[in-house]
């Protein structure tokens, strides 16, 4: 499978979409180079999101290996995305051209670095690492595979997601979502949020006992998006994905005017639910009026 990136990652093609060796090589003849920012982080999250799912292709008893080619520092935090995908025991093998931060690919990369990090200092180079790099990615999925006891079965895809994702209780600063467990309880939830029309995705890890949380500290009168993910041992399940806006800050009403004389006036209004201050901002009348 595989995705580019900048500031919105795209999957060119899923784990299932081909089946031979040529189908591949065709599809990287043809592929179009993305241009843009690099948000690295951003795009791994996309990668467990999308690509390293059931119905993405992703089997369930197999090892994950992520690799990424990058040519620039990230613009986000790439090394919180990276930590998540190894506490599942997804394998990253960072490779580096031109401009990249060779420390952050360090820190991206699974251990041993000898063997996951790489850097070349342009882009034809880059044939130099496939003999290597291919031996090292054999190497490593037959030792995982040997380590790792594959006890889920490929048709329990249905039983590892959950269900009926409820959204209620919305405030300006809040929300309460629930769900229905999986019929094998999960490790872990991952719940991602983050506003629609962009922001810093967020994240909070739950025990798998747990089927409900409140997000607060939200942005009020905003549009989010909310993903909740069930962890297992060797495997993310499908997601449950939900769209709501918080309320609009409540606004005072009722503005009255009185008392008033040649140096003052009097204000009042009704008050608005949870404001704890109030900015009153007063200006002369527009040329020509009186004052």
């Amino acid at each position: 499978g595989l995705s580019q990136y900048s500031s919105d990652p795209r999957t060119e093609w899923d784990l299932s979409a081909y089946s031979t060796r040529d189908q591949v090589l065709e599809a990287v003849r043809n592929l179009r180079y993305k241009g843009g920012n690099t948000f690295t982080g951003l795009a791994l999250t996309h990668v467990l999101e999308q690509n390293l799912k059931p119905d993405a292709g992703a089997r369930l008893e197999a090892v994950k290996l992520v690799i990424l080619l990058t040519d620039g520092k990230s613009q986000d935090d790439a090394n919180l995305a990276a930590q998540t995908l190894k506490n599942l025991g997804i394998e990253i093998f960072a490779i580096g051209v031109k401009n990249a931060d060779e420390a952050e690919l360090k820190q991206v990369a699974s251990e041993p670095l000898e063997l996951t990090v790489y850097n070349v200092l342009d882009f034809p180079l880059l044939s130099s690492l496939v003999g290597r790099l291919t031996r090292v990615l054999c190497t490593r999925i037959k030792e995982k595979s040997n380590k790792e006891n594959a006890d889920i079965p490929v048709n329990m895809g249905p039983q590892l997601s959950p269900t009926d994702l409820k959204i209620s209780a919305v405030t300006s600063k809040s929300m309460y979502l629930t769900w229905s467990p999986p019929l094998r309880p999960p490790k872990k939830y991952r719940i991602v949020y983050y506003p629609s029309k962009g922001g810093i995705p967020k994240e909070v890890v739950l025990d798998g006992a747990v089927s409900s949380l409140r997000l607060s500290n939200l942005t009020s009168h905003t549009e989010y998006l909310v993903s909740v993910f069930p962890i297992y041992d060797t495997v993310v399940g499908d997601g449950l994905r939900g769209v709501t806006s918080t309320l609009p800050l409540s606004s005072p009403r009722s503005l009255r005017v009185s008392e008033l004389s040649h140096n003052s006036i009097k204000l009042s209004w009704k008050a608005a639910q949870g404001a704890t201050q109030y900015l009153v901002l007063c200006s002369a009348a527009p040329d020509g009026a009186e004052d």
